[in-house]
Formats: structure tokens, C-alpha cells, sequence
């Protein structure tokens, strides 16, 4: 309603009486109400809205390959195929279940009354957990620690904290699409260094270098890397700790699936070779825990304190303004931390041989290579084909009903073709699945 001013008089009523009543507004007289010794117009609302409404500009770079395909995969599932998922890294799907002494301390805090907000960095006895783990892990000079809704929120929040416009932090390629997706709600230009796949897909050092701006503010580092599986060497760690150093950059250090080794190699902590380096080094429950919806993450900022206090304010101001993770949660990370780990055991062991399997098929089909990859459970076989991965992974989806995800959605060099396959299925789903596969290959691209 829109006033048409105070009143106080016979006379003055009157005359805003009559202009209420004859104003025309949209071709149609305004009906007149009274409050409070205020006269009122009524408008009309439009019948109908004028204008489309928009998505801001800057989401149009917004992908996120891994589930981008779920709307090609409902429509297959529609006609009444049955899909072999090897999409998601959802170890829930398949035949792994969360630790119970996990889901026995969330039942007990719920039971306790745990069920209202949280501090926004999260409750003590997770922080102090989280703490004692970096410290296990070779962390020192922590500064701060916190936990968010999944590691996709600190990456968000570490992100969101750190850039300002016309600002870039080099993002891996491949990588796991959260990192543009962020950078691109954020309006940042995309950044982007290479993996060397003739180099078991480490970084590119070189092409680091090549990459840093006097506006590059971070560098993003998976390890182990998620599509391919790699696991970086101490003198890799060294190597791009110095270049932060001398270049005074912030290092995000994905570490979510560290305790998913594969070999007999050893997981390095980034931070724990470059104390003095500012690093946000990110875990949580969903991968080494078994326990992706649950959706509890955290990071760990470490480095000098003087250089870091600045950021580490700029974070919690982004903490407080959200409130807090999942309150109930929180109670299962020390029990994760400190609790048995046994799960573990069996875990790698299953990993371990639906690692093999998918790598002997790859290396032994036609079109087909791949690095063998020693951590998380993803493997980023290469294809020898003339068109588009993006083309190959719909054809496999739609005639063998096979679900992968498309190596151009991670990103990868110019001229290249890969696909990411989720190893999590048994030995029996994977091997009917690489067998669809052939087929394809074979109908589609000869032998």
C-alpha cells in the first residue's frame, strides 16, 4: 500500500478522499482504505510478471560434471534399464557401511541433547580431536581449526575468505569440479595448472611457474588426487612449498583421502614439510570414514602466526555468518580420530583388488591406458579415440547403460581424452560393467 499522507481536518480528508478515489494507476481507480488516521491507495498487483528473472551471469560457468549426468541417467533409468553407477564416490552405495562406533556417538549426543546450534567453529571435543590428528600427521604451528558441512563448505569459505576480484588461485587440472564451481560463483577467473600423466599424474612444476601472477593468491593441491588417483612425493610437497614461499601464496591442501593408500606408499601432509608456509590443510568423515551424508568436514590453517592472523579472522567472520555444521555430527569426529580403525583394513583390501581389476582391464583393452592410481578409488583411464569423451561417456550411458563421468568435466590438456571410473563397486559389478564397455569400444571404434 502506498500512503497518501496524514490527515486532521474534514477538508483535508475530503480532498485526498477524492484523489485517492479517481487516481488512476495501471488504467484502473484505486480503492481506498483507511488505517490509523492514514488514508491508503490500494495497487493492484500484475496479473501477469513482466520480465524474466534471471540467474546471475557469472553461474553460467558453474559446472559440475559428476552429477550434471543425472538427468541423461533418470531418462535411461525411465525406460526400465538398470544402470551400473561408476559415477559418485558414495562408498555408502556399495558394499561398505559406516563404522559403528561412529553412528553410536551421534546417537548418544542426540540421546544427550546435542540438537541445538553449535559453536560456529565447531565443539571442543571434535576441535581437539582435529588438533590431535594434524599433530599425528606432522602438523605444527596450527593457528586456528573449524568444522564446516562437508569439505565442500571450507572450501567455500577458505576460498570465499582469501580472493578478492581480478584475483586467481591455481586450481589442479584435473580436478575435482567443486574448485571451479566455487571460483566461478565467486566471479574468479579460472587458473589452471596440469598434471603430468607421464609423470604418474604429478604436478606440473614447470607449468606452476608459468602460471603465478602478481594476482595469484593460493594454490589448490589434491593428494590424493581426485580423478586420478595420484599420491604426491615428499620432494613434490617441497618443491611447491617453496614456491608459496617465495611467492607469499596460501596453499589448500585437500587431504580427504589420506588414509586411503593403496600401496605401500606413505601419505605426506603438505603443511608438515612447510610449517612456516601458510596452508589450509582439509579432512573429514566422508571418505577414510565411510560417512559421505553426514556431511561433516574441517580444515586446519597453519603457518607463522603474524602472516596468517588476518585470513584466519576473515574465515571466522564467514563461520559466524553461516552458524554452525551439523550439531550431533561433530561427537563422531573423536570417535573417528581416536576411536578404532580397523575398518580400515578392509577397506584398502577391497580398493586394493578393484584397483588391479580396473587397471588390467584398462591396459588391456584396446583405446584404452591407464596410470595405475595409489590412492582414494578413482582410476582416469586415457582413450584413443577421435571424438569427444563427453560423447563416448553419453554413448556408453545411453546403449550399455554404464555410468562414468567424462574426463573434459575435470578438465585435462588440449587434445586429450579420459573418463573417471569410481572402483567402489564388487569385483562382479565392475567386471560386467568394464565388459559393456568393450563392447562399445569395440562396436564403436573397432579393435
Amino acid at each position: 500500500m502506498t500512503s497518501l499522507g496524514d490527515w486532521h481536518s474534514p477538508d483535508k480528508k475530503a480532498q485526498l478522499t477524492s484523489i485517492a478515489r479517481t487516481a488512476p494507476i495501471h488504467n484502473r481507480s484505486v480503492p481506498l482504505g483507511t488505517r490509523y488516521g492514514t488514508i491508503y491507495a490500494e495497487f493492484p498487483m500484475p496479473l501477469t510478471q513482466s520480465r524474466e528473472i534471471l540467474a546471475a551471469s557469472r553461474l553460467e560457468n558453474v559446472k559440475y560434471a559428476i552429477r550434471d549426468l543425472a538427468c541423461v541417467a533418470q531418462e535411461v533409468a525411465a525406460k526400465g534399464h538398470k544402470i551400473l553407477p561408476l559415477n559418485i564416490g558414495d562408498p555408502i552405495n556399495f558394499d561398505f557401511e559406516t563404522p559403528a562406533h561412529l553412528i553410536e556417538a551421534v546417537h548418544q549426543a542426540m540421546r544427550e541433547g546435542k540438537n541445538g546450534y553449535a559453536p560456529s567453529s565447531g565443539v571442543t571435543p571434535a576441535l581437539n580431536a582435529i588438533r590431535a590428528e594434524a599433530a599425528r600427521k606432522g602438523i605444527t604451528n596450527i593457528q586456528d581449526v573449524f568444522v564446516t558441512s562437508g569439505v565442500s563448505e571450507s572450501v567455500d569459505i577458505c576460498l570465499t575468505a582469501l580472493l578478492n576480484p581480478g584475483e586467481d588461485v591455481l586450481t589442479p587440472s584435473p580436478d575435482y569440479p567443486l574448485y571451479s564451481a566455487v571460483l566461478s560463483k565467486l566471479d574468479i577467473g579460472l587458473n589452471t595448472y596440469y598434471l603430468n600423466e607421464e609423470d604418474g599424474w604429478q604436478p606440473d612444476l614447470d607449468d606452476i611457474k608459468r602460471k603465478i601472477t602478481p594476482r595469484t593468491r593460493g594454490i589448490v593441491l589434491i593428494n590424493p588426487n581426485n580423478p586420478t588417483g595420484s599420491v604426491c612425493t615428499r620432494r613434490m610437497l617441497q618443491d611447491i612449498a617453496e614456491l608459496a614461499r617465495r611467492h607469499n601464496l596460501v596453499i589448500f591442501a585437500d587431504e580427504i583421502y589420506d588414509k586411503l593408500i593403496l600401496d605401500n606408499d606413505e601419505h605426506i601432509s603438505l603443511a608438515a614439510v612447510a610449517p612456516d608456509v601458510p596452508v589450509v590443510t582439509f579432512g573429514g568423515l566422508s571418505k577414510n570414514y565411510l560417512a559421505p551424508g553426514w556431511r561433516i568436514g574441517w580444515g586446519v590453517i597453519s603457518g607463522d602466526a603474524a602472516v596468517v592472523k588476518p585470513y584466519v579472522e576473515g574465515v571466522n567472520k564467514l563461520l559466524r555468518s553461516r552458524l554452525c555444521a551439523n550439531h550431533p555430527e561433530q561427537y563422531a569426529i573423536p570417535a573417528a580420530l581416536e576411536g578404532p580403525q580397523e575398518h580400515l583394513i578392509e577397506v584398502r583390501k577391497k580398493l586394493r583388488s578393484r584397483r588391479d581389476l580396473t587397471v588390467q582391464w584398462c591396459n588391456s583393452t584396446a583405446h584404452v591406458s591407464c596410470v595405475s592410481p595409489r590412492g582414494a578409488f578413482y582410476a582416469f583411464p586415457k582413450l584413443d579415440i577421435a571424438e569427444g569423451d563427453d560423447v563416448f561417456v553419453k554413448e556408453l550411458l545411453v546403449q550399455k547403460h554404464v555410468l562414468v563421468v567424462h574426463g573434459s568435466g575435470f578438465g585435462q590438456k588440449p587434445g586429450t581424452r579420459h573418463f573417471r571410473i569410481v572402483f567402489l563397486p564388487d569385483e562382479k559389478t565392475l567386471t560386467a560393467a568394464y565388459a559393456k564397455m568393450a563392447d562399445l569400444i569395440q562396436e564403436r571404434y573397432g579393435k
